[in-house]
C-alpha cells in the first residue's frame, strides 16, 4: 500500500459522567449541531440589526422573532432529518421496526430530510408571523453552511461516513472493522477517502464564504431568493461530486451492485444522494435565474 494518514487519537465525546447510574456524554456531533445553530442565530442577528442590507432597507424579521424562529428551525432539523433517512433510505427496515423510528440516538439523520424540515418550518413560521418566506429562506441559507462545515468535521472525528478505498496519499486509515473491509485490497491496511472533510471544505467552507461575502458585502439579501437559489445550487453541486468519492449506504450495496448505485444500467448509474441532489441544483439556478430577473425588473422601473 502506499503512503496513507493514520486516523488521528480523537474520541468521539468530548467528556462524560455517570448521574443515578445513568452515562452523560456530550459528543463532537451534538456539539457541532449546538455550535452551528449558535453561531448561524448569531448571523442572522447580525444581519437583522442592519437594515441596508435588506430590500428596501428595511429587516424582514425582529430579534425576538428570530428567537422563536430558532426553535422551529431545530424542530424541523431533528424532525425532518430522522424522516428523511427512514423514508430516504431505510424505508422497508422501519416499517418493519416503526418503534425504532424515534431512536435518534441510535444515529440515522438524512441532510436532505432535514432541510425539507427547515424549509416546511420556515415557510410555516413566516405564514404565522406574516413574513414573506423567501427572505427569511434566503438568510437561513447563508448561515447554514456553518452547520455543515462543523458538522461533517464532526462526522470525521466519528469516522463514520468515509468514502471508497484509494491509494492516493491522503487517503485515511479509519478504524473499525467496516472500513477496513475493503474489495480489491487483499493484503495490507486499507486507506479511505476523507469524504466527510471534502463535504466540509465544499459545502461548507467554501459555498459558505461566498455566501457569507455575498451578504454582509454585496447586498446579495436585496435580491430576494438570490441566497436561496445560490445555496441550493452550490450545495447540490458539491455533495453531487463528492458522492462520486463517497462510500455508499449498505443497503444499496450488493454483489450485482458494488458501488451502491440507487439507480444504475449495466453498471453505470447514480447514488441515493446524487438522485436527491439533482432536482436541488435545478430549483437552485431556476430560483436565481428568477431572483436575479426580478431584481432587473424592479431597477429598471424605478
Amino acid at each position: 500500500m502506499k503512503a496513507a494518514i493514520p486516523f488521528p487519537d480523537i474520541s468521539s465525546e468530548l467528556f462524560s459522567f455517570s448521574v443515578f447510574g445513568f452515562e452523560i456524554a456530550l459528543r463532537w456531533y451534538a456539539l457541532s449541531y449546538i455550535a452551528g445553530i449558535l453561531i448561524g442565530w448569531r448571523l442572522v442577528v447580525m444581519a437583522v440589526n442592519r437594515p441596508h442590507l435588506w430590500k428596501d432597507n428595511v429587516a424582514p424579521m425582529t430579534v425576538k422573532q428570530v428567537e422563536d424562529l430558532a426553535t422551529w428551525v431545530i424542530l424541523g432539523v431533528i424532525l425532518g432529518g430522522r424522516l428523511g433517512f427512514v423514508l430516504f433510505y431505510q424505508p422497508m427496515y422501519y416499517l418493519q421496526n416503526p418503534a425504532e423510528i424515534l431512536l435518534i440516538w441510535q444515529g440515522g439523520m438524512s441532510f436532505h430530510g432535514g432541510l425539507l424540515g427547515v424549509i416546511i418550518a420556515c415557510i410555516t413560521y413566516s405564514k404565522l408571523q406574516g413574513i414573506r418566506w423567501l427572505t427569511v429562506a434566503d438568510i437561513l441559507c447563508a448561515v447554514t453552511p456553518v452547520g455543515l462545515l462543523l458538522g461533517r468535521i464532526a462526522n470525521f472525528i466519528n469516522a463514520e461516513l468515509w468514502g471508497r478505498p484509494t491509494d492516493l496519499p491522503w487517503g485515511v486509515i479509519f478504524p473499525g472493522a467496516a472500513a477496513q473491509d475493503c474489495a480489491g485490497v487483499a493484503v495490507g491496511i486499507c486507506a479511505r477517502h476523507p469524504s466527510q472533510l471534502y463535504e466540509a471544505a465544499l459545502e461548507g467552507l467554501i459555498l459558505g464564504a461566498i455566501l457569507l461575502y455575498l451578504v454582509f458585502r454585496r447586498g446579495l439579501l436585496k435580491r430576494v431568493g438570490a441566497a436561496t437559489g445560490i445555496f441550493f445550487a452550490g450545495y447540490g453541486i458539491g455533495r453531487f461530486i463528492v458522492e462520486f468519492v463517497r462510500q455508499p449506504d449498505a443497503q444499496f450495496v450488493s454483489p450485482g451492485n458494488p458501488l451502491g448505485l440507487a439507480w444504475h444500467v449495466n453498471g453505470y448509474g447514480l447514488t441515493m444522494g446524487q438522485i436527491l441532489c439533482i432536482p436541488m441544483v435545478a430549483m437552485g439556478l431556476i430560483t436565481l435565474v428568477l431572483a436575479y430577473r426580478k431584481y432587473a425588473r424592479a431597477s429598471a422601473t424605478g
